[in-house]
């Protein structure tokens, strides 16, 4: 490819190192299969096999930025372009939610941007088939949930036994709060803190709010809410309209309102809040796709497999892997820095996020130089 086309590469290290890891890669490759097809979830190009056996390298379609950099640098949106940003996101959440699946990692630096405003979702690793949740029992594989706290829902802060959609359009309220307000809107220190900031804003929920949420923390959480509402002066306790500046539309404090609500089933679905007042002058249903299938992955995702389970299902289906069989040669100049702490990002977060053991890097490299990297050589049993 002599074309000069600049693609983002994803190096996952020692993806299958535990059960974890290699079932957050598994999922991660495969719902990106199953949405990428969408206009506002990233493409995943190819995934490369390493010439080590243990790391991958996933290969996407560049995007210049992410929202996180873009409100970190400080008043480049206006108020259309932040509009234009919640109705996408809005839009690849519904189609996501249309097939059953969860992305439970919502944030800034999960929304890729390019210089024309055009949104990418990505980052599937956390995703979930709501298929295989099992409601009304605790479900082990659930507890290895450990997004970002500032655009945790409720019922994840305090251990619900149950997730739903929900959870998402929470993660869409606090990242529209991001945007108007130009920082983080609950930037909680603790789990205890995340809880108490978010009460000390939005109306209390009530008992029965509480009780829907199948806690195992049930008991505390009652103490944690009432007590912290009952020991609050009125002084103490602020309003969405005192927290943010008083140009906001008040179409996007309506909106915010409403997915900023303590019970999950309260909260506007993405299809609701497409046809809020807010993204109107966006709102188009033809332009909005849904699935009408639920999106299950190949193997069971409601308990961890093993290792190999894994790595087999995925490897075994030529479509998920692409193999080199041409010599490796040492890495180019250019891309020398990809997987430093200094590499130029194409794609989401840090540019090395650890979950645990879960570790990852980012970086751009022209689509030619891809043959410059350690990939495996021994592909001629998949020719």
């Amino acid at each position: 490819n002599l074309t000069g086309e600049i693609v983002a590469v994803k190096k996952i290290f020692d993806a299958f190192r535990n059960r974890t890891d290699a079932q957050r890669t598994f999922r991660e490759i495969m719902f990106l299969r199953e949405f990428g097809e969408h206009p506002n979830i990233i493409k995943l190009l190819d995934v490369i096999r390493a010439q080590n056996d243990k790391d991958i390298y996933l290969i996407f379609e560049s995007m210049e930025t992410d929202l996180h950099a873009v409100i970190k640098k400080g008043n480049l949106l206006k108020d259309i372009h932040k509009c234009y940003i919640l109705y996408q996101l809005l839009k690849a959440t519904k189609f996501i939610h249309s097939g059953n699946v969860i992305h439970r990692d919502q944030k800034p630096s999960n929304i890729l941007l390019d210089a024309d405003c055009f949104v990418k979702l990505c980052d599937f690793g956390l995703a979930r088939s709501l298929c295989h949740m099992n409601e009304d029992q605790g479900n082990p594989a659930l507890t290895e949930y450990v997004a970002t706290r500032w655009y945790r829902a409720p019922e994840i802060l305090l251990s619900s036994r149950s997730y739903t959609k929900g959870v998402d359009m929470w993660s869409i309220g606090c990242i529209l709060g991001e945007l108007l307000l130009g920082k983080p809107l609950f930037p909680g220190t603790s789990t205890v803190n995340q809880i108490e900031q978010i009460l000390r804003v939005i109306p209390a929920p009530s008992r029965e709010d509480i009780l829907a949420m199948q806690s195992d923390y049930r008991a505390s959480v009652i103490n944690i809410g009432f007590l912290y509402h009952c020991f609050l002066t009125s002084r103490q306790r602020v309003t969405f309209e005192e927290i943010f500046p008083s140009s906001t539309p008040l179409p996007a404090l309506d909106l915010l309102k409403k997915l900023l609500v303590f019970n999950p089933d309260k909260r506007l679905t993405a299809e609701e809040a497409l046809q809020h007042p807010y993204v109107k002058r966006f709102h188009c249903p033809a332009r909005e796709p849904s699935l009408d299938y639920d999106v299950i992955l190949p193997l069971g995702d409601d308990i961890q497999l093993s290792v190999a389970e894994y790595r087999n299902k995925l490897y075994e289906n030529p479509r998920n892997t692409q193999f080199h069989s041409k010599d490796v040669r040492p890495l180019l100049k250019s891309s020398k820095k990809m997987f430093q702490v200094t590499a130029n990002m194409g794609a989401a977060g840090d540019p090395k996020a650890s979950m645990g053991s879960y570790s990852q890097a980012y970086g751009t490299i022209c689509k030619s130089a891809l043959q410059s990297l350690p990939i495996s050589n021994s592909a001629q049993q998949h020719e």
